[in-house]
């Protein structure tokens, strides 16, 4: 059986969704069913995905980097920091939160090409 991934995820942009794992079990294991919550995609973020990639010329980095911004304040610094390191990763909880948007936001870039936003075409590759 392959690694866990959420619905609608293609691993084009996230090669492994274990950080997002480890976040969710984290949180789950804290009692705090609402940073599970605000992880997970909303209409309001495919809506701001329809609107990001209408503007003309965006690259996919610019794509990704402006949906980690839209989820890093989703993101709890110490339950981030946690669930990195038991994946082995060393770094603050600033860095901790950064990462875990970053792969929410690559989620949500899948997800609107399986939901034929966009076809992703290239290396897209992050």
């Amino acid at each position: 059986m392959g690694e866990w991934q959420p619905p609608f995820s293609t691993r084009k942009i996230v090669g492994s969704y274990r950080i997002l794992k480890l976040y969710l079990e984290a949180a789950r294991n804290l009692g705090r069913e609402d940073l599970v919550d605000k992880a997970l995609l909303k209409d309001d973020d495919v809506e701001a995905l329809r609107g990001l990639v209408t503007q003309p010329g965006i690259s996919v980095e610019n794509l990704l980097n402006a949906l980690t911004e839209r989820f890093i304040d989703r993101v709890d610094g110490e339950v981030a920091e946690q669930a990195l390191k038991e994946a082995g990763y060393n770094v603050d909880r600033e860095t901790a939160r950064r990462m875990v948007a970053r792969v929410i936001a690559g989620w949500l870039v899948e997800a609107g090409e399986e939901w034929k936003i966009y076809s992703l075409r290239g290396s897209w590759e992050s």
